[in-house]
């Protein structure tokens, strides 16, 4: 699909850097999801560092996902990867 996942890369603060296959860039930021059920094993940065794609979504080692549409609706929108 356009919007799936096609890079991935950790970032300081609980972020990640994405782009879509259709060309979008941007932040997402993981923090406020880091109280939510599973999510709390994200708060292990070495954990959160192993993130990946799977079938299109930003994924890591045992199941947390989050899916390409949310990305896209809360992703800040960046021309290019932060440092």
């Amino acid at each position: 699909m356009h919007w799936d996942v096609k890079i991935v890369k950790p970032k300081p603060a609980y972020k990640i850097y994405v782009e879509t296959e259709d060309g979008r860039k941007g932040v997402f930021d993981m923090s406020p999801y880091l109280e939510r059920g599973m999510f709390r094993e994200l708060k292990n940065i070495n954990y959160f560092n192993q993130v990946g794609i799977l079938f299109g979504a930003v994924t890591w080692p045992n199941e947390q996902d989050i899916s390409p549409e949310t990305l896209t609706e809360e992703m800040q929108v960046v021309q290019s990867e932060p440092a």
